[in-house]
């Protein structure tokens, strides 16, 4: 029998916590059995297997990330939006670190079209449009910003830039000019 007061909902949440100290390929069912002090065989009354577990830590990533990006992004447009919406991503990375790695888990297509991914790609849509892309031309902008903020978040988060000046601060902020700069002169093909 399951411990009294464990959920799908309470496994979730605290695997993400747990994904946060220990790193999201830590993370597995026996994992949280041992946290919560069961039997393994005990949690799976509520998740399927640790694959479940993942997806399910992604799900919430996903709708946490994006529920912190809109936030930001209210009210705002331009390279201001540009900015919120980067600067929320990255803030996330850094204080969710096992959840920010969860968010990238690849999912299967039912997962991935019950999941917040399609508001994230419409936030990018809509920080776009301040800038009067068309199609294909947006599409690419939207493949692009992700791979910038995604590559610096996860080079800045391995160390990769703090063993030199300028602080990443600062770089960080060159590169979300950089970006206005070329999104406000996309080039023709």
């Amino acid at each position: 029998m399951a411990r009294a007061g464990l959920t799908a909902e309470r496994l979730t949440q605290a695997g993400a916590e747990m994904a946060d100290e220990v790193g999201f390929d830590k993370v597995t069912v026996a994992a949280l059995a041992r946290h919560f002090g069961v039997k393994d065989a005990s949690l799976y009354s509520h998740l399927k297997n640790s694959q479940d577990l993942k997806t399910r830590i992604a799900l919430l990533a996903l709708s946490e990330l994006a529920d912190r990006v809109a936030a930001a992004l209210a009210g705002r447009a331009g390279k201001d939006a540009l900015e919120a919406f980067a600067n929320a991503y990255r803030d996330y990375a850094r204080e969710h670190p096992g959840r920010y790695a969860a968010a990238q888990l690849r999912l299967d297509p039912e997962a991935a079209a019950a999941s917040a991914g399609a508001r994230h790609a419409g936030m990018t849509r809509a920080i776009l449009r301040g800038y009067d892309l068309t199609e294909p031309d947006q599409t690419h902008a939207v493949r692009l910003l992700g791979s910038v903020f995604h590559g610096y978040i996860s080079l800045e988060s391995g160390g990769s830039f703090s063993h030199s000046a300028p602080g990443t601060e600062e770089t960080w902020a060159r590169v979300l000019d950089a970006l206005d700069a070329l999104l406000r002169n996309w080039p023709a093909p």
